[in-house]
C-alpha cells in the first residue's frame, strides 16, 4: 500500500515541510512544525480504522458478495423463504417493466431528442450496499457523476486526468457523492421523466382499441377486473407498513444533540413550545422550576429586592413604603400572573406610579377649575422592571441554597441533637450567596464528625465513607484531646470576638487563666501532642481556624474591605515588556490606591484589570486602607484588660493567633470581594450597553420633509466600498417603500464623467427616491458624498413636496443625502442570509441593500441579525463582558422596542423581515414564534382578529397560543383595520389590550354622547366593535379629549379595585392615532462616528501628537500633500520640514516618511503635519491624568530604565520602517489591530529574530492570523530594508510592496476564492466531521466532501470527506500558496482544478489499493 493510500485510510495527510518556511512562533522566535509519529496524524477513531481496513482487505481479496448471499449468512429457513418470495416478486416486476422494441421506438418518435442507449451487460456481482437497499438499481455511478461540479466541463476535466482509466475502478465509483446532489424538486422531476420510459407496478396493460362496451363487459365477466385479489395486495401492503413503522427514525437518531439544540428541536424545546408560559420566563427559571416559594419567602423577596434597589433610586424618603408595595405588585405580576416586562410596563403602569391628590394652585384664579391636582411620582422604570426580574432569579438561587443548608442543619438538630444559636441567628440574616457559603463552611468544620455520621446513616452501613483529609483529621484530634483546653484558655470564643468587632451587644473581654501559657501547655501534653510546643502550636492553629470559619468574623472583614478597600495593580515579569505604552492594558499597568467608589464610577477599568490578571500580565491586589488600625482594633477586642506579666503572656498568644487567622481571612475575603466587584462592574457596564443599544433601536424610519413619521420612504443608496470613487465602480440600489429591490447597477466617476452624471440624474427622476443614502469603508467615501451633493445641487434634483406653513403652499427642497450607519450592512453583505436572499448580486450591492433597509426601519435590520447582534461594537469595553450576559441585555432592549412599536401580524406572515420581530414580542420567543407562524398557516395564513389566536370554533380556527401567552402578546400584535370588513375591529389595530376593550368602547360611546340604549342598539345591529367603528367613521376621535378621565379612574378604583388611570390615557391616545409612531426621529451620525466608520480610526488610535507614516503624493515649492494609511489627506508646509533645505530636496513623490499630526479635522478628513526633527524626537504619550497617589510613577520610571538596559545588553532596538503598513506591534498587538478589519488586511512589524528579519501578519479569517518571517538580504545598514526579501526558500522579492501584492495579497485572494466556494463550510473541523457523519447517516447511499479552516495552522485548510456510513471521516490538508493551492505536493491554480485534482487523486489511490489487493 502506498504512503498516500495509508494517509487516506488512516486519517489526515501530513502537512508538508514548507510550513517551516512561513509559519513560526513570533514571540518565541521558533518555527512551528507539525510532526507526528511516523508522519501520520490519525483523524478517526480506532474502531473506524478497523472497519475501513477490513473493507480494504475484503476488496483486495475479491470479497464482493451479492446481497442475497449476505442475507443467507444471517438468516435461517424462515429468512430463506422470505427471500424466495421477495426474489420472485422482484423478478415478476422486472419482467413487467421491460419495454419491448416497439415501445422504445414509439418513445423515440414522440421525443426526438431522446436516444436509445445500448444495453450494457449486467455485471455478475453487484457491489455490496452500505445503506438502504436499492433493488431496482443495477448501474453503479461513474466517477464523473459522483464528483462532478455543475460548472465543470469535459475539457477542463481532461486537463487533469484521463477518462480512459476510470473503467477499472467501477467497484469504487459510488464512494463519493455528486458535488451538487439533487434536491427534492429535482428528484420528483426525474421520477416524472422516468414515467415516460417505464410505468410503475401496474401489471400488464391491455389494448382495448376497437372494443365496444359490451365486449369489454363480457371480457370483465370472464376474466374479472383484478379486484378479487385486493385482499392479498392489502395484506402485503400492511406487512410493508409494519416494517416501515418498526424502522421509523426519529430526529435524535440521525442528528447530533448539539445540532438539535442549535435548531431548537430537542424534547426540552418542544416542552417549552407546548407550555402555556412566557418563553423567556421558562428559560430564566429553568434551574429553579422545582422550587416552590412560600408566602413568607415571597414577602422576604420583596424586602430583599427593595433593599438592593432603593439606595440607587434617590427618591424622597417618604416613598420607601410605596416603593416596596410597587415591588410586591410587580412580583405578583411576574410570578402569579406570568406577565412579562412589556405587558407590566404598558398595561399595569398605574402600579409603577405613586399618585396623590394635592390642592390645585390655580383654584383661586379659576373658580371653575379642578379643586385638586394629581401629583404623580414614577417609582419604577422599564429598566427597573428588568432589574427586578434579574434579582428574582438571584433570590431563587439564594433560597434554593438556603433550603439545602437548612435541611442539613435540621437533620443535625433532629438526629444528632446539635444546638447552635449562632447558626439559627445568622441563617435568616444571610442576604447573599457568600454569607450562606460562610455558614456552610462553618458547619462543615464545626460538625464534620456528625455530618459524616449522618452520611453513613443515610447511605446505609454498606456504603463506604470517604476518609477525611489530613487537615480535618488534625482538628478533630485537637478537639478531642486535652489540647482543646488551651484553646478555650485563650479567652472569648471566636464568635464572641466577632460580635465585639461588629459591636453586637455589650463588649465581652477575655479572662486570663492562672497559669502562664507554657505552664498550661506542659500540663496538657498527651499521646497526641507529647510536648508543650506542640500543644501551643496545635492550639494556635485550632483557634485561628475557628476564627477563619466564623461567619460573623468573615462578615466583619467583608464590610471593612468594601468600605475601606484599596485596589492596586502590580505588573508581572510577563507584563513588564508585553504591556508597552501602546498596549490597551497600559492604562492600568501602574494604577494604585483605587477605592471601591472610584471603580464603581468607571466599571470598565476594574474589568480591564481583572482581564489582565487572567492573562498573567498583572496582579490585582486588594488591601485595607487602614490595615494597621484595623488589626489593632481587632486585637483590642480580643486582648485581656488586665495588666500583669501573666496577661502580657496571654495577650502575646492572642496576637499570634490573630496574625495567623488574618492572613487566611484576607485571602478568602479579597477573592470574594474582587469577584463581587467584578460582577457589579459587569452589571453597570451591561446597563450602559443596553442604554446605548436602545438608542440605536429608538429610531423611526427616515422622515423626509412632508412625510408622516413612521412612513417608509423610497431610498436610493450608493457606496464605493474600499475603492476610489473617481476610478472604481460605485454600486447603487433603488429600494421601494415595501423593501423590494427595484433596480441596481454601477456608476463610475460621478465627479467628472458627464455620461455617468446624466445617468445618475435620469435614475433619480425615474425612481423618484425620497432620500439618498451613502456609506463605505474608506476615507474616499467622503469625496463621494461631496460629489453627489454637488451633482444634486447643479442638476436641481428635488426631494418630495411638503406643505410650508409659513408660505401656505407646497414646496420641495434639494434631495437629502444621508450618511448611513453601516454596522448592520457590514455584517449582512457576506452573510449566508444575504447570499440566500440575493445569490446573483455582488457583496457591495448587497451592502447597499442593507443600507437602504436600515434607512427604512433600523429596528428590523437589528432584529434580523439574531445572535450576530453581539458582534456589533456597542461599547469599547464590551469584550470584557460575558457574551451570554451581553446578548441577554441587548435582547431585553430589543424586546422593549419591538413591543413599543408593535408587530403587524399579517405582514409578519408574508414578510420575513417583519417575522424576525416576532420572537421579541411579549410572551413569545424563537420557539413560540415558530409555533405561532405554523398555527396561523394551518388556520389559513391570515388573522382577522386577536381573539382568533386562542381559537374560534365557529370559524374552524384552532388555538395558536395558550391563554397566558396570548394575554402577554395580544396588544403587541396588531391587525390592520379594514373599513369594508364588518368583522374587523378597530381596537385590534391599537395598543389597547383586549381586557380593556369594554373600557375603550365606553370611552368612545361617551365621546359620541351615546346613552346605554343607543349603545345597545348599535352593538346589537353591528357587533361589539360598532361604537368604535362609528367613532372612526364619523371622524370624531378628537372628542375623546373632552372627557375627564380622572372621574373614570376614580370610579374604576372605587367600584372594581382596578387602577386604570394610565390605561385610560393610553385609550384616549390610541383612539385618536392608533399605534402612533413613538420612536424618535431617525438620527444623523455625529462627526466622530462618521470619521471612525470611514477610516477605522478612533480618538485613541489617531489624534494630535501621534507620529504616523505618510505617503507623499504631491510636492510643491511651499507645501506637500501626503496621505495617511487610513486614507485621509494631510498637508505639510515648507517651514514644518526644515529651515536649511528646500522642500523638494527632502521629499519626493511616492516616498514614505514619518510625520507628527499637528491638527486633525475629522469633519473634512484632512490634517496638518510636521516633520521637524525636534518634534519627531518627542514620542506621543497618552495623558491619563492620574493623581500622584493613584499612579506609581516611580515604578514606571524604574521599568523604563530596566527595559533600556535590557535592550542595550541584547542589542535589541525599536525598529521603524517607512511604509504605510508598518506598525511597531508585537504579534498579539498585530492580531488585536487586525481583529476588527476584513480578511486579507496586513501589518508589517519588527521581528523578534533580529534586525535582519521582518514579520508580516495578515488576517486569514476571523480569529486566524498568519505570521510570515521575512529574511532581509543585501542590507545597506542595520536599520534599512534589505534589497532582497526572502520568504522561505522559494520566494524572493525586491521590495515590500512587491511582497505584499505578489505574496500576501495573492494568498488572500486564494483564501477568499476557497471560502466563497460552495464546498466551504465556516465551522471547525470537529463540527464538520459531525456534519459529515450525520449527513451520511441520513443519506447512506451518498458520500460527501467539504473544506474548512485549519485554525491551528494559518494558511491551511482541511479537505474532509466521508465515502460511506462505515468509513471514517478522512482529512487532507490543503495549503494556500501565492496564486495556487497545494494538495499532497501537487499544485492547482484554482478551486475547480483543486476539486478535480482531489477526485482524481482519490481515484488513483483506490486503484492502487485494488491492484495491491490482487
Amino acid at each position: 500500500m502506498s504512503n498516500s493510500m495509508r494517509d487516506l485510510i488512516d486519517g489526515e495527510a501530513m502537512l508538508d515541510d514548507e510550513e517551516d518556511d512561513e509559519s513560526f512562533d513570533e514571540e518565541g522566535g521558533e518555527s512551528r512544525k507539525r510532526t507526528t509519529e511516523g508522519g501520520i496524524d490519525d483523524s478517526s477513531e480506532e474502531e473506524e480504522d478497523d472497519e475501513d481496513e477490513e473493507e480494504a482487505r475484503r476488496i483486495r481479496e475479491g470479497f464482493i458478495v451479492d446481497e442475497d448471499e449476505e442475507e443467507d449468512e444471517d438468516g435461517g429457513s424462515e429468512g430463506r423463504d422470505r427471500r424466495k418470495k421477495k426474489g420472485r416478486r422482484k423478478r415478476e416486476r422486472e419482467e413487467e417493466e421491460l419495454l419491448d422494441e416497439e415501445d422504445l421506438d414509439l418513445i423515440g418518435e414522440s421525443i426526438p431528442q431522446w436516444e436509445r442507449k445500448p444495453q450494457t451487460q449486467q455485471t455478475k456481482f453487484k457491489r455490496l450496499k452500505r445503506g438502504h437497499r436499492e433493488e431496482d438499481r443495477n448501474e453503479s455511478r461513474g466517477l464523473d457523476a459522483i464528483f462532478s461540479d455543475e460548472d465543470d466541463d469535459a475539457g477542463e476535466e481532461r486537463a487533469y486526468g484521463r477518462s480512459g482509466h476510470r473503467a477499472a475502478a467501477d467497484e469504487f465509483d459510488d464512494f463519493i457523492e455528486e458535488d451538487y446532489p439533487e434536491d427534492d424538486e429535482e428528484r420528483i422531476q426525474r421520477q416524472e421523466d422516468e414515467e415516460v420510459a417505464r410505468p410503475k407496478d401496474r401489471g400488464l396493460g391491455v389494448d382495448t382499441t376497437g372494443l365496444d362496451k359490451d365486449a369489454l363487459d363480457d371480457m370483465e365477466a370472464i376474466f374479472g377486473n383484478g379486484e378479487e385479489y385486493d385482499w392479498a395486495l392489502q395484506l402485503e401492503e400492511e406487512e410493508e407498513d409494519r416494517e416501515r413503522e418498526e424502522q421509523n427514525i426519529e430526529l435524535k437518531d440521525v442528528f447530533e444533540p448539539s445540532q438539535l439544540k442549535e435548531k431548537m428541536l430537542t424534547d426540552e424545546d418542544n416542552a417549552i413550545r407546548a407550555d402555556d408560559e412566557a418563553e423567556r420566563f421558562q428559560l430564566d427559571r429553568k434551574p429553579f422550576k422545582d422550587l416552590h416559594m412560600t408566602p413568607d419567602q415571597f414577602r422576604e423577596e420583596a424586602r430583599w429586592i427593595t433593599g438592593l434597589m432603593w439606595p440607587k433610586k434617590q427618591l424622597p424618603g417618604d416613598l420607601h413604603l410605596p416603593f416596596n408595595k410597587a415591588i410586591i405588585k410587580v412580583l405578583e405580576f411576574f410570578l402569579g400572573e406570568g406577565l412579562e416586562v412589556p405587558f407590566v410596563f404598558q398595561h399595569r403602569r398605574d402600579y409603577l406610579i405613586h399618585a396623590k391628590k394635592v390642592e390645585s394652585q390655580h383654584n383661586r384664579d379659576d373658580p371653575d377649575g379642578p379643586e385638586y391636582a394629581v401629583d404623580a411620582e414614577k417609582l419604577l422604570t422599564q429598566d427597573d422592571l428588568w432589574r427586578v426580574l434579574e434579582l428574582d432569579i438571584k433570590f431563587r438561587s439564594l433560597v434554593e441554597k438556603r433550603n439545602t443548608f437548612e435541611a442539613t442543619f435540621n437533620r443535625l438538630k433532629q438526629e444528632v441533637s446539635v444546638q447552635d444559636d449562632m447558626v439559627e441567628d445568622m441563617v435568616r440574616q444571610a442576604a447573599t450567596i457568600e454569607e450562606l457559603q460562610d455558614l456552610q463552611d462553618y458547619l462543615n468544620f464545626e460538625y464534620s464528625t456528625q455530618l459524616k455520621d449522618l452520611a453513613a446513616m443515610g447511605n446505609g452501613a454498606s456504603r463506604e465513607v470517604k476518609r477525611p483529609g489530613a487537615r480535618t483529621a488534625l482538628f478533630e484530634r485537637i478537639r478531642k484531646s486535652s489540647t482543646y483546653k488551651f484553646v478555650r484558655a485563650l479567652g472569648i470564643t471566636p464568635d464572641r470576638l466577632a460580635q465585639n468587632a461588629l459591636r453586637e451587644g455589650g463588649k465581652v473581654s477575655s479572662d486570663d487563666v492562672a497559669q502562664l501559657p507554657l505552664d498550661l501547655a506542659d500540663s496538657l501534653v498527651d499521646g497526641d501532642f507529647p510536648t508543650s510546643d506542640q500543644v501551643i502550636s496545635a492550639a494556635r492553629q485550632m483557634y485561628a481556624e475557628e476564627l477563619f470559619v466564623s461567619p460573623r468574623m468573615r462578615k466583619h472583614f467583608r464590610i471593612n474591605y468594601y468600605q475601606m478597600g484599596w485596589v492596586s495593580c502590580r505588573r508581572t515579569e510577563k507584563g513588564l515588556r508585553k504591556i508597552d505604552e501602546s498596549h490597551p492594558y497600559y492604562e492600568v499597568k501602574y494604577l494604585v490606591n483605587q477605592t471601591i467608589r472610584d471603580l464603581a464610577a468607571r466599571p470598565e477599568i476594574f474589568l480591564k484589570m481583572m482581564k489582565a490578571e487572567e492573562e498573567g500580565l498583572l496582579e490585582v491586589q486588594l488591601t485595607l486602607e487602614n490595615e494597621r488600625e484595623f488589626r489593632r482594633s481587632l486585637y483590642n477586642e480580643f486582648a485581656s484588660d488586665n495588666f500583669s506579666e501573666l496577661a502580657d503572656a496571654w495577650n502575646a498568644e492572642r496576637q499570634k493567633v490573630l496574625d495567623a487567622a488574618f492572613n487566611k481571612l484576607e485571602k478568602v475575603i479579597t477573592k470574594g470581594v474582587k469577584d463581587s466587584l467584578r460582577t457589579a462592574c459587569q452589571e453597570e457596564l451591561l446597563k450602559i450597553c443596553r442604554e446605548e443599544y436602545f438608542k440605536r433601536l429608538d429610531q423611526a424610519p427616515l422622515k423626509p420633509k412632508g412625510m408622516v413619521l413612521g412612513t417608509t420612504p423610497r431610498v436610493l443608496t450608493l457606496s464605493n466600498g474600499m475603492g476610489d470613487p473617481n476610478r472604481d465602480p460605485i454600486c447603487w440600489t433603488s429600494v421601494d417603500e415595501d423593501g423590494r429591490v427595484l433596480e441596481h447597477g454601477k456608476f463610475v466617476n460621478l465627479a467628472r464623467n458627464e455620461d455617468q452624471r446624466d445617468a445618475f440624474v435620469e435614475l433619480v427622476k425615474r425612481r423618484n427616491p425620497d432620500a439618498i443614502g451613502v456609506a463605505g469603508f474608506s476615507a474616499d467615501t467622503h469625496r463621494l458624498i461631496k460629489d453627489i451633493e454637488n451633482l444634486i445641487s447643479e442638476k436641481g434634483l428635488m426631494g418630495p413636496e411638503y406643505e410650508d406653513p409659513d408660505l401656505g403652499d407646497y414646496r420641495s427642497d434639494l434631495l437629502e443625502v444621508i450618511i448611513v450607519n453601516d454596522e448592520v450592512a457590514r455584517l449582512y453583505q457576506d452573510s449566508p442570509r444575504a447570499v440566500a436572499e440575493h445569490p446573483s448580486l455582488g457583496s457591495l450591492t448587497r451592502y447597499c441593500i442593507a443600507l437602504a433597509r436600515y434607512l427604512q426601519n433600523p429596528m428590523k435590520e437589528y432584529a434580523a441579525l439574531g445572535k450576530d447582534v453581539a458582534s456589533l461594537l456597542i461599547h469599547p469595553y464590551q469584550r470584557y463582558l460575558p457574551q451570554d450576559k451581553f446578548y441577554k441585555v441587548l435582547e431585553t432592549a430589543m424586546v422593549d422596542m419591538v413591543n413599543l412599536v408593535g408587530v403587524d401580524l399579517n405582514e409578519a406572515m408574508t414578510d420575513s423581515y417583519t417575522a424576525h420581530l416576532l420572537p421579541y414580542v411579549a410572551g413569545l420567543g424563537p420557539r413560540k414564534a415558530t409555533l405561532l407562524v405554523k398555527g396561523i398557516n394551518a388556520n389559513g395564513g391570515v388573522v382577522s382578529s386577536r381573539d382568533e389566536l386562542v381559537g374560534d370554533p365557529e370559524r374552524h380556527k384552532v388555538p395558536v397560543l395558550g391563554p397566558r401567552v396570548w394575554n402577554n402578546a395580544a396588544s403587541f400584535l396588531y391587525i390592520e383595520y379594514e373599513v369594508t370588513n364588518p368583522d374587523s375591529d378597530p381596537l385590534d389595530n391599537t395598543r389597547i389590550h383586549p381586557e380593556d376593550y369594554d373600557l375603550a368602547r365606553k370611552v368612545a360611546a361617551d365621546a359620541l354622547g351615546l346613552d346605554e340604549e343607543d349603545v345597545k342598539a348599535e352593538t346589537d345591529e353591528n357587533g361589539p366593535g360598532a361604537i368604535v367603528r362609528k367613532l372612526f367613521r364619523e371622524d370624531e376621535q378628537e372628542k375623546v379629549n373632552e372627557l375627564i378621565l380622572e372621574e373614570y379612574a376614580e370610579q374604576l378604583e372605587r367600584e372594581y379595585q382596578q387602577r386604570k388611570r394610565a390605561t385610560l390615557e393610553t385609550i384616549r391616545a390610541e383612539l385618536q392615532v392608533p399605534y402612533e409612531e413613538l420612536r424618535k426621529n431617525f438620527g444623523s451620525l455625529p462627526t466622530d462616528q462618521i470619521f471612525t466608520m470611514f477610516t477605522g480610526e478612533t480618538k485613541d488610535s489617531l489624534c494630535e501628537g501621534m507620529i504616523v507614516p505618510v505617503n507623499v503624493r504631491v510636492v510643491k515649492d511651499d507645501f506637500a500633500i501626503v496621505k495617511l494609511d487610513c486614507g485621509i489627506e494631510g498637508r505639510i508646509e515648507a517651514h514644518e520640514i526644515s529651515h536649511r533645505h528646500s522642500l523638494k530636496d527632502v521629499l519626493q513623490t511616492g516616498q514614505t516618511v514619518r510625520a507628527k499630526v499637528v491638527d486633525l479635522n475629522r469633519k473634512e478628513f484632512v490634517c496638518k503635519l510636521t516633520m521637524r526633527e525636534e518634534e519627531l524626537r518627542r514620542p506621543y504619550r497618552k495623558n491619563y491624568d492620574h493623581d500622584r497617589g493613584q499612579w506609581d510613577y516611580r515604578l514606571e520610571d524604574q521599568d523604563r530604565e530596566e527595559l533600556r538596559e535590557k535592550d542595550k545588553i541584547t542589542g535589541r532596538t525599536q525598529r521603524v520602517i517607512k511604509h504605510p503598513l508598518f506598525k511597531p506591534f508585537n504579534s498579539t498587538q498585530a492580531e488585536e489591530y487586525l481583529g476588527g478589519q476584513p480578511a486579507g488586511e496586513v501589518v508589517i512589524r519588527p521581528s523578534s529574530k533580529g534586525n535582519d528579519h521582518l514579520a508580516i501578519t495578515w488576517k486569514v479569517a476571523d480569529g486566524v492570523y498568519q505570521h510570515i518571517d521575512v529574511l532581509e538580504l543585501q542590507k545597506e545598514n542595520e536599520f534599512s530594508v534589505g534589497r532582497v526579501l526572502r520568504v522561505g526558500s522559494k520566494y524572493s522579492y525586491s521590495d515590500l510592496d512587491e511582497l505584499i501584492v505578489d505574496h500576501v495579497k495573492a494568498m488572500a485572494k486564494k483564501v477568499d476564492e476557497l471560502m466563497r466556494h460552495d464546498k466551504f463550510r465556516g465551522e471547525s473541523r470537529s463540527d464538520l466531521e459531525k456534519f459529515l457523519n450525520v449527513y451520511i447517516a441520513a443519506n447512506p447511499n451518498r458520500s460527501a466532501y467539504f473544506f474548512c479552516v485549519d485554525t491551528k495552522h494559518p494558511g491551511y485548510f482541511y479537505l474532509c470527506f466521508k465515502s460511506s456510513p462505515k468509513s471514517p471521516v478522512v482529512s487532507w490538508s490543503v495549503r494556500v500558496i501565492p496564486h495556487a493551492y497545494e494538495l499532497l505536493k501537487s499544485q492547482y491554480p484554482d478551486m475547480r482544478a483543486l476539486c478535480n485534482g482531489f477526485k482524481l487523486r482519490y481515484q488513483s489511490e483506490m486503484l492502487k489499493m485494488q491492484q495491491g489487493g490482487r
